[in-house]
């Protein structure tokens, strides 16, 4: 099962524009666990879409979509999964290929954005998703779910969109840093908002997104949800710009946990990596 169960010549990695890898990895979730289920969950529902996009009005999989097996989880812990998943990543960056990560939780996006970091010195992340995820250690690891934002932080500049959930510390810490960031509420009502956040990114840009960043009424499927979250056009508003003007040079979809019986919030999530790609691809044309 590849992404998009395109035909074989699209999926071969000679010619593919894209590689995905799957982490079906969960290890320090918390609350509803069940991500380490999501990779699996998307690919399925990506391969019941329409590979015509009606935006990009393309059909983004010409491009080439190359489907990794997936990243087996190590028995030494999360910072030994972060090797894993950055040696991949720094694989896939030496083939002149872009990395679309599937996860798993979030705490993953480390080792995208360590391998990243190597091959763009001046990379900016942009981070979406419902939680700062700004604490310094939790349940004992630095390297929780729960901490993504501040390793990011320490690598390199990060500006984030959608958060709406964090601890008294978490917010302390970002009045200090003075991050760039644009609340779910402040979406609502700020016209403008999407070119105030793209202004504080560098020209190379790694994009994670954490599905909980949606509102739980269109995602539902994730271990955290948070009420009040953005809608799939502003994530689209936002995304399509960044695409534009940035030079994207590989993003991640974490933390869906899929809910039996429940489809759609997979289907959502393998459309928006697909249209992602499509921005993506629309620009180089």
């Amino acid at each position: 099962m590849n992404f998009g169960g395109i035909e074989e010549k699209y999926e071969a990695l000679e010619g593919a524009a894209f590689v995905v890898v799957p982490v079906p990895y969960d290890l320090t979730t918390t609350y509803q666990g069940g991500a380490r289920k999501g990779p699996a969950a998307i690919l399925e529902a990506s391969c019941n879409m329409e590979l015509y996009d009606e935006e990009i009005e393309a059909e983004t999989y010409r491009a080439g979509i190359h489907t990794m097996e997936p990243l087996e989880a190590v028995a030494s812990g999360p910072e030994g999964m972060l090797g894993r998943i950055e040696e991949a990543v720094t694989g896939i960056f030496e083939l002149g290929k872009i990395p679309v990560m599937l996860g798993g939780e979030h705490s993953i996006t480390l080792g995208a954005v360590r391998a990243a970091r190597k091959r763009y010195p001046k990379l900016s992340v942009l981070h979406l998703d419902a939680h700062a995820d700004m604490r310094i250690s939790y349940q004992g690891t630095p390297y929780s779910h729960a901490c993504i934002g501040r390793r990011m932080i320490e690598l390199c500049p990060v500006v984030q969109a959608g958060i709406r959930s964090m601890s008294v510390e978490e917010a302390d810490f970002l009045r200090r840093r003075k991050l760039p960031s644009c609340s779910a509420a402040a979406i609502r009502r700020d016209r403008a908002w999407v070119g105030k956040l793209i202004r504080h990114l560098t020209r190379d840009v790694y994009i994670t997104v954490d599905l909980d960043a949606f509102d739980p009424a269109v995602m539902p499927a994730t271990g955290t949800p948070e009420p009040g979250g953005m809608l799939w056009h502003d994530m689209l508003d936002l995304l399509r710009e960044v695409c534009r003007k940035k030079n994207v040079i590989g993003f991640d979809l974490v933390e869906l946990a899929p809910i039996p019986g429940m489809v759609a919030p997979d289907f959502l999530a393998a459309r928006l990596a697909y249209r992602m790609m499509g921005y993506m691809t629309q620009k180089s044309r």
